[in-house]
C-alpha cells in the first residue's frame, strides 16, 4: 500500500445503550497519504457512528490549506485491495456517517457491525505547513441486530430503449449524494431522461454503495451502468461497467495503477482517464496510458482544460497511439447540466456489454446536447468506413470524407488530420448541412471532425459543440 501511518486509537468495552468516545491527534505536513485510526469494537453492537473535524489554519501564500478525507474498513482487513473489509468512503463530502445492518449513510455499506478491530481511514488530502489537528468521535449503540436490508441493483436492460436504433447517447461521469454530489439518485435519473440520454454510468468517488440502490429508482427507458470514479493522488479514472457492488481500491500512486486497471478489465470493464488536465489538486493525469481504454477529452462545459486535453489526445493520435476520446458532464449539482457533454455510441444493442464494445472500439463521438447530430464517413467510391473504422484504398486513389451535421446553426465544421486543420465550413442558420473534403491515402492517415460555435468561453476562443473519433485510411 506504500507509506501509511497508524494513529492512536479507541478501545470500547461491552456495554448497553450508546457509548461515545473521542480522540484528538495531529497529522504533520510530511505525513503519508493514508492514516489509520484503529477502533476496537466489542460484540453486541447494532450501530457504529462517526463524526470528525479538523482545524484550518491559514497557510502561507501559494500553499494549500488543510483538507482531510474519511472512510472506514471493518475487521476483515484494510490491506490494499481487500474488498471484503471495505465499508465506505465519503472523502471530504461529510463530517459524519453511521452504519448498521439495516442502513448506512450514502457512501457506506450497510451490514452487521462485527466485533474486532475496525480502521477509520483519514486521508490528509492536503496539509498546511502548520500541520493538521483532527478530532474524531465514535459512538457505538448496543442492541439486537436488525435484519440486513437487501441490495437492489439496477436492471441489466432498459427494455423501452433496446433495439430502437444503432446509436445510443450516454453520460459516463456522474455523481449523487452517494459521494460528493448534491442530487439524489432519483433526481439524477430524471435529469438524464430530460437530457435525452439512453444510458448513464454511475461513478461515485471510491465507493460501491450507490450500485446497491439504483434499482429503487430505475426506469425502463434508461440503462444504468455501475462504475466508480477511482480518485487517486495521481489522477482520477472512472471504471465503467463494474458488477453491482464491486469495489476498486484507490490507495496508491503510479505504482499501483496497473494492478487495479487490470482488475477492471478482468470483470469486463473499461478504464477511462478523466479530465487529464483538470485544475483541482490531484486531478491531473500522471499515470501511463498503457492500460487506458478511453481518454476523457471533454469534461463539463468547454474550457481551457478541455482544449489542453484535446490537444494532448490529438498529439498521441499523430504519433500513432490512438486511445478513443470520450466526453462526460462530471455533474455534481443541479447547476451542472447532465449530458453536457455526452457520448453517442454505435452499438449492437442497448446493453452494457455492447456499449463497452462500441466505446472500446472508438465507434463514438461526443455531443454538446441531444439536439446535435453528426454522421461522418469516408469512401473511395467502392468501399466506405465510419467512425472508429479503417478504409483500405490504393495509395493514389481519391477518398472523400463526408459529414452530415444537424442542430448546429452558425457553427464551424473542421476536418482534421495528422497535418492539422485541413478544411473549415460554416453551417447555415437552418443548423443542417452536408460537407465533404477530398484527399488521398498517401497524404492522409486519418480524418476526424470538430464542430465549434464561434462564441468564446471565459478561457477559450470558441465553444466545442461536437467532435468525433477518427476514421483511419490505410494505403
Amino acid at each position: 500500500m506504500g507509506d501509511e501511518l497508524t494513529l492512536p486509537g479507541l478501545v470500547f468495552e461491552p456495554g448497553e445503550g450508546s457509548i461515545g468516545k473521542s480522540i484528538t491527534g495531529r497529522i504533520e505536513a510530511d505525513a503519508p497519504d493514508w492514516c489509520y485510526l484503529p477502533v476496537e469494537v466489542p460484540p453486541g453492537v447494532a450501530e457504529l457512528a462517526v463524526s470528525y473535524g479538523y482545524d484550518t489554519p491559514t497557510p502561507p501564500a501559494s500553499l494549500p490549506g488543510n483538507a482531510c478525507d474519511i472512510g472506514i474498513f471493518g475487521p476483515a482487513g484494510h490491506e490494499l485491495g481487500t474488498e471484503r473489509g471495505f465499508r465506505g468512503w465519503s472523502g471530504g463530502a461529510r463530517r459524519s456517517f453511521s452504519i448498521s445492518a439495516a442502513d448506512a449513510t450514502p457512501g457506506y455499506l450497510p451490514g452487521p457491525i462485527e466485533p474486532g478491530t475496525w480502521h477509520l481511514l483519514l486521508g490528509p488530502y492536503t496539509v498546511a505547513p502548520q500541520g493538521l489537528t483532527y478530532q474524531v468521535e465514535v459512538t457505538l449503540t448496543f442492541g439486537d441486530r436488525a435484519p440486513t436490508r437487501p441490495a437492489n441493483p439496477a436492471p441489466l436492460t432498459a427494455p423501452a430503449r433496446a433495439h430502437s436504433r444503432a446509436e445510443y447517447r450516454g453520460d459516463g461521469h456522474l455523481h449523487t449524494v452517494y459521494s460528493d454530489g448534491k442530487r439524489t439518485q432519483a433526481e439524477l435519473v430524471a435529469a438524464a431522461r430530460a437530457a435525452g440520454l439512453d444510458f448513464i454510468v454511475s461513478t461515485e468517488h471510491n465507493t460501491s454503495s450507490a450500485a446497491l440502490r439504483w434499482g429503487d429508482v430505475a426506469t425502463d427507458d434508461l440503462l444504468i451502468i455501475n462504475g466508480e470514479e477511482v480518485t487517486t493522488r495521481g489522477g482520477h479514472w472512472p471504471a465503467w461497467n463494474l458488477p453491482a457492488g464491486h469495489w476498486i481500491d484507490w490507495r496508491y500512486r503510479a505504482d499501483g495503477f496497473p494492478r487495479f486497471a487490470e482488475a477492471v478489465h478482468r470483470v469486463g470493464g473499461l478504464v477511462v482517464a478523466a479530465h487529464p488536465f483538470g485544475f483541482c489538486f490531484g486531478c491531473t493525469w500522471t499515470f501511463d496510458y498503457q492500460q487506458v481504454d478511453a481518454i476523457e477529452v471533454w469534461n463539463g462545459p468547454w474550457g481551457m482544460d478541455d482544449e489542453a486535453a484535446l490537444t494532448h489526445w490529438d498529439g498521441l493520435l499523430r504519433t500513432g497511439r490512438w486511445i478513443p476520446a470520450v466526453g462526460d458532464s462530471d455533474s455534481h449539482t443541479a447547476a451542472d447540466r447532465v449530458g453536457l457533454p455526452h457520448n453517442v455510441v454505435r452499438a449492437d444493442d442497448l446493453t452494457a456489454t455492447d456499449l463497452m464494445a462500441g466505446l472500446r472500439a472508438g465507434h463514438s463521438w461526443i455531443a454538446e446536447s441531444a439536439d446535435v447530430r453528426v454522421s461522418l464517413r469516408i469512401t473511395d467510391g467502392i468501399a466506405s468506413a465510419g467512425i472508429g473504422e479503417t478504409l483500405t484504398a490504393s495509395t493514389g486513389t481519391p477518398v472523400t470524407a463526408e459529414v452530415d451535421v444537424t442542430g448546429a446553426p452558425g457553427c464551424v465544421v473542421r476536418f482534421c488530420t495528422q497535418l492539422g486543420r485541413r478544411c473549415e465550413q460554416t453551417v447555415p442558420g437552418s443548423g443542417q448541412a452536408r460537407f465533404s473534403w477530398q484527399s488521398m491515402p498517401r497524404h492522409t492517415d486519418w480524418v476526424r471532425v470538430e464542430v465549434r460555435r464561434p462564441e468564446p468561453t471565459e478561457t477559450t476562443v470558441d465553444t466545442m459543440v461536437a467532435l468525433t473519433n477518427p476514421i483511419f485510411i490505410q494505403g
